[in-house]
């Protein structure tokens, strides 16, 4: 039925919960599993008017990519341990500096996958305010089936 499905998290409890669906899915259907978790670029703040704004520097830039590197590593080493509970081997992908609803579907484009499993959200920052959950954005945007585990 479904031969390659990527697995979204982004760390949260919500997510853990539609990782560990997808992973017993893969593994009941024999099929490849690729786990993604993206990290969003560090957010420039330009101002307008007379408000100067604010832009970081490329030391800070440095700072923010190497502690999204550091949690998405962390985020993967617990995908890679719940997978390794339930018996499945999964390959493991960070995507930084992306959008994730972006970063999701093209991966799911580049490795031909015919499932993502989301979590119904797993939503963080400011963007849950204004955009919605990224799993809405899969599935209005993706072309690829998107099983949502509640």
């Amino acid at each position: 039925m479904y031969a390659n499905i990527l697995l979204s998290t982004d760390g949260s409890d919500v997510a853990s919960k539609g990782l560990k669906h997808g992973i017993a899915l893969a593994k009941a259907l024999n099929a490849k599993a690729t786990v993604i978790t993206v990290t969003e670029p560090l957010p420039v703040y330009y101002g307008s008017g007379h408000d100067s704004g604010w832009i970081p520097t490329q030391q800070e830039f440095d700072r923010y990519d190497a502690a999204c590197r550091e949690r998405a590593g962390e985020v993967l080493d617990e995908a890679r341990a719940m997978a390794e509970q339930i018996g499945k081997s999964v390959e493991l992908l960070h995507v930084p500096n992306a959008h994730p609803a972006t970063a999701i579907i093209e991966a799911a484009k580049l490795r031909d996958c015919d499932l993502i499993v989301m979590a119904s959200h797993g939503r963080r920052g400011l963007r849950k305010l204004f955009l919605g959950s990224q799993t809405s954005e899969v599935l209005v945007d993706g072309s690829v089936p998107v099983l949502v585990v509640h």
